[in-house]
């Protein structure tokens, strides 16, 4: 890789490049378990929330944070995106400098689009045009930044005005590949992933790894024995194998089911013990309050706090226990 990266104070950086080799990630050619956090505001955050956040997951063992370029929440749109697909500032230039910092810890940055649904977190990119516009510029600006995934649409098969077509996917996947052969991206899914789907994201999409969002319900974490197992299972036949990362699993503040930290950690567990290559500690609103405080994630502006000021002890356990579940 001859790109190099220069700070905004002119100085050349070492790059970290994250890469898949069969079922797994390599950050800098080395076999890692990607261990990360939600952090879907993350461009509506400040620098100082931001350097703190990111050193103290580094600390704690996580090496990955997802943020979203299209966020809008709580009357706080931080969208990288107008609705044209086309560069919104500050927050393009805000996405550029925190890959820079994550680079700077050795950190893997999901950057995540949705056309959103008008609710929380509702995207901005309202048309086919505009995704292709937006993917676009992710793939152009940044091209410097090796340590990033992109996530092509957010829980794409969601019937409403998330969804997106494998055959549109497919179209983005190549718009970005045309610009950068070695960026990797993927397209989540909402729920379990069925085989005759999986064939699509392979074959048609041709994701470089696959991301199901599994059911939120109190037997997933047992679940995900089976269903890690299943996925490789299908693939095996399909003939094509990448690495299965579990991107936004089960969370606090959701539904009527409030995960205990051991729920969190026997969810990890499960899934790095049998073949999954990446896992996050989601996190996020807290749906029963008008509120929705705390936010965490969702909304880290000053008079919020940052991540680790909005968790709950339960959340704060698995941050500090969740390192000793991956060392072998």
């Amino acid at each position: 890789m001859s790109i190099a990266l220069v700070n905004l104070l002119g100085i050349i950086l070492p790059v970290v490049v994250l890469e898949t080799q069969g079922t797994e990630f390599l950050i800098d050619k080395k076999p890692t378990f990607l261990l990360g956090a939600s952090y879907y505001a993350g461009l509506g955050a400040s620098d100082e929330f931001i350097d703190k956040d990111l050193k103290e997951l580094k600390e704690k063992g996580f090496n990955w944070i997802r943020v979203w370029a299209t966020w809008g929440a709580f009357n706080n749109n931080v969208s990288a995106f107008d609705d044209e697909g086309k560069a919104r500032e500050p927050y393009l230039t805000k996405l550029k400098k925190l890959c820079e910092k994550a680079n700077e810890l050795g950190m893997i940055v999901d950057v995540t689009l949705s056309r959103g649904n008008g609710v929380v977190g509702s995207g901005s990119l309202p048309s086919a045009e505009s995704h292709i516009n937006a993917v676009t510029v992710l793939a152009t600006e940044l091209k410097p930044y090796r340590n990033v995934y992109i996530d092509l649409a957010n829980e794409r098969n969601i019937q409403d005005r998330r969804h997106v077509g494998f055959d549109e996917l497919a179209i983005l996947r190549d718009r970005i590949k045309s610009i950068d052969p070695q960026r990797l991206v993927t397209a989540s899914q909402g729920g379990d992933i069925s085989e005759e789907e999986l064939k699509k994201y392979l074959e048609i999409v041709k994701v470089d790894f696959i991301t199901p969002h599994r059911p939120r319900h109190e037997g997933s974490p047992q679940q995900t024995i089976d269903k890690t197992k299943e996925y490789f299972s299908m693939m095996q036949k399909i003939g094509r194998i990448v690495p299965l990362h579990y991107q936004e699993p089960f969370r606090r503040g959701y539904g009527s089911w409030e995960p205990t930290a051991d729920d969190f950690l026997i969810d990890l567990k499960n899934a790095k013990e049998n073949g999954a290559s990446g896992w996050c500690f989601h996190n996020g609103d807290t749906r029963g309050k008008e509120d929705g405080r705390p936010r965490r994630s969702f909304d880290m502006r000053k008079e919020e706090g940052r991540l680790f000021d909005q968790l709950d002890n339960e959340e704060k356990k698995v941050i500090n226990q969740a390192k000793s579940v991956i060392i072998d």
